[in-house]
């Protein structure tokens, strides 16, 4: 049975969490090794601030990195169905040919780093026309009325009856830009993705279509 999606328990754990739930919207409860959430949990949360405080400013781009080839090697060794490919800079984009649409396409799960006044891990998964749906591990609540306005800019709207697959439908011009608004994945100096495939439901490029589990 696939979980529900998982919101962050503090300020600074969007990075685990994010990660976390490309795993359970990927598996099934039944099939997913404990290791692979304690090996998360272990390695992430690793920057320090400006006090020197550790995980007070989340994860790492390096740790994403490495929890990448680490999912490689252990889904190798344990015959799990798991595929990961960390990418950075130009290469995240979000255009019908670019390599995060043909995964998402293809059944994959993307975390993605974009902005929410700061730095922030979102999951990526699925696409619909030039929109695609997302779950953002920061819990809101459409009737606060302390509620960020920004939530209500145009090429943002909430999903409220998904809690398996998504929270946010956001439009990909939207995401695309090189500011660092809401949803905006900024500078490309400042882009970081992580493509996670589960191998036994992954589609062959003649199969994609706008694709939503």
């Amino acid at each position: 049975m696939k979980n529900l999606l998982n919101y962050q328990s503090s300020e600074y754990d969007c990075g685990p969490v994010s990660l976390t739930n490309a795993i359970r919207y990927l598996f099934d409860r039944e099939v997913i090794y404990p290791d692979i959430i304690k090996y998360i949990m272990l390695y992430c949360l690793d920057s320090y601030d400006e006090k020197g405080e550790v995980g007070k400013r989340g994860t790492s781009a390096s740790a994403m990195m490495f929890l990448s080839n680490w999912l490689n090697r252990f889904g190798q060794m344990k015959n799990f169905p798991i595929s990961c490919e960390f990418l950075s800079g130009e290469n995240v984009c979000l255009t019908p040919n670019s390599k995060i649409i043909e995964s998402l396409q293809q059944g994959a799960a993307v975390v993605l780093k974009l902005f929410l006044d700061v730095g922030h891990y979102v999951l990526l998964t699925g696409t619909e026309g030039d929109h695609v749906y997302l779950f953002d591990p920061y819990y809101e609540e459409l009737d606060d009325p302390n509620l960020d306005q920004e939530y209500f800019d145009e090429g943002i709207s909430f999903v409220t009856d998904q809690p398996k697959r998504a929270n946010r439908i956001v439009s990909m011009q939207r995401l695309n830009r090189l500011t660092e608004g809401y949803y905006e994945m900024g500078p490309h100096n400042m882009r970081e993705a992580v493509i996670v495939f589960n191998q036994e439901t992954q589609l062959s490029p003649e199969e994609t279509i706008d694709y939503f589990i």
